[in-house]
């Protein structure tokens, strides 16, 4: 069994030099591929690669992608905004002359907010670069691990839809095999039907009759919809052995499931059988939920 599911999640932490990161990837249902990325400001150059990633992992899903960076304070250096420094300074002599107070001293300037700066030394073209690489590095990782718990979670997904499958062919058989087929049953049923037509009517209309016997006949006919529910069944196990992504086609043969089962439960005059129709849509309604979590 090979199907993967479309839930996970992944994170992991990279360094390098005075630099951290930290990256985070949730992954949920979706009808196609579609991705969310929060990178910090200045690192949008990456989110072209980031996607391109992700799609190498990732072929069904909604992916939400955030990047979280941070620095080491140590590292970095103090340094004056000159262009706040350069309005601050008129200011404060003009306040100065009309109030009459003192001069203002280096220490209050610097203590106005926005003067100093923790600045950071220029970076080279190299070493950003090397910086991108080092945190799209840790990205593939990522989905790497995204994509092996997401396979993970598919082989537990394929072993309760095959005891849905299993489910689903016992109930059938059932149904192929309830006494309310057999031809006793239904020539009772119609020698029943017949009787109340009689009863109800002082005239014998045969052609009334042979309408109603072939009503009856029609109504108990379900071959074509076992056939199909077991051929349904087949088909869902061969898309548990394959290796590719299959969960639109599960999708649809849920729905198949689905239709068969309705059609089968309309078509019941008898209520083991009606029963048995319920139950079946109980477990293809189960199986339903499930697929929807299938890649």
């Amino acid at each position: 069994m090979a199907i993967t599911s479309m839930t996970g999640f992944a994170r992991i932490d990279g360094t390098i030099d005075a630099l951290t990161w930290h990256w985070e990837i949730k992954s949920v249902n979706g009808k196609g591929f579609d991705t969310r990325c929060r990178l910090p400001s200045g690192y949008e150059a990456i989110e072209p690669a980031v996607r391109e990633i992700a799609g190498k992992h990732v072929r069904r899903g909604n992916l939400q992608i955030s990047l979280q960076i941070g620095r080491d304070t140590a590292t970095s250096t103090l340094r004056v905004n000159e262009e706040a420094l350069a309005q601050i300074l008129p200011i404060a002599d003009d306040l100065r002359e009309r109030l009459g107070a003192p001069a203002v001293t280096v220490e209050g300037i610097l203590s106005i907010r926005g003067v100093l700066e923790m600045g950071e030394a220029e970076e080279t073209e190299e070493a950003r670069d090397a910086r991108h690489a080092a945190i799209l590095k840790d990205f593939s990782d990522a989905c790497a691990s995204l994509a092996a718990m997401r396979k993970a979670e598919g082989e537990n997904l394929a072993r309760v839809i095959a005891g849905q499958l299993d489910t689903i062919e016992k109930l059938t058989g059932q149904a192929r095999d309830c006494p309310a087929r057999s031809a006793d049953a239904i020539k009772a049923r119609l020698s029943d039907q017949i009787s109340r037509l009689m009863e109800a009517s002082d005239t014998f209309d045969a052609d009334r009759l042979h309408q109603e016997a072939v009503l009856i006949a029609a109504k108990s006919d379900i071959q074509e919809e076992l056939d199909r529910l077991f051929a349904h069944v087949e088909a869902g196990r061969e898309l548990l052995a394959s290796d590719q992504p299959v969960g639109r086609k599960f999708d649809f043969v849920a729905q198949e499931f689905n239709r068969e089962a309705n059609t089968l439960c309309s078509k019941s005059t008898d209520q083991s059988l009606t029963k048995i129709g319920l139950e079946l849509k109980t477990v293809i309604d189960q199986l339903r939920e499930q697929v929807q979590n299938i890649e």
